[in-house]
């Protein structure tokens, strides 16, 4: 586990949800307003007693959310439906994003300046590049954002811009940046 950052664990219940075919868990109101960010928040912590390490996701309310994945619900034994405890503590150290394979595959093509550039940013910030490369489905759109971080790494840009970092920018799991609702 990362370094904590310090700020007191904060304890709640909350309760599995699907949205599409992901298992997910939204922060209570007063969980959330206890995390140093509006935005993403690197955390670790404890669900049903099992550690686990993420970054929480912005839910376009002022509030977080979490995805479970089947690793996770395999270990705690829970599924959609089910009430959870959590003890989460914000940490000062980012874990490392997973890269989207086009987006890697253009870092990897790129001149050094631009790999010695991402390698010498933030995890925080690495976060950043993907969640903005992974905020829309459209092919298209995708391609000409890998295209575009890779320009603005060239000119010296550390991070992307122009997006709100309190939205929900999951594009399968939201609508007008907002998480949307159980079914």
């Amino acid at each position: 586990m990362s370094q904590r950052s310090g700020a007191p664990t904060i304890r709640f219940d909350a309760t599995l949800y699907t949205i599409e075919s992901w298992t997910i868990l939204r922060l209570p109101e007063k969980a959330s307003r206890k995390l140093p960010s509006r935005g993403q928040v690197a955390v670790q912590g404890t669900i049903n007693g099992h550690r686990f390490q993420t970054v929480l996701e912005p839910d376009g309310n002022f509030g977080h959310w979490m995805r479970i994945d089947r690793k996770l619900q395999q270990t705690a034994a829970l599924s959609a439906g089910d009430n959870a405890t959590l003890e989460i503590e914000s940490l000062k150290d980012w874990p490392e994003p997973n890269v989207p394979q086009d987006l890697e595959a253009a870092l990897a093509a790129a001149p050094q300046k631009i790999q010695d550039l991402w390698k010498g940013i933030t995890p925080m910030a690495r976060w950043e590049w993907v969640r903005w490369v992974n905020a829309t489905p459209k092919p298209d759109t995708r391609k000409r954002r890998v295209e575009v971080s890779i320009s603005k790494m060239k000119s010296g840009k550390r991070r992307p811009c122009c997006f709100n970092l309190a939205a929900c920018t999951d594009p399968y799991l939201s609508k007008n940046g907002r998480l949307l609702e159980p079914a």
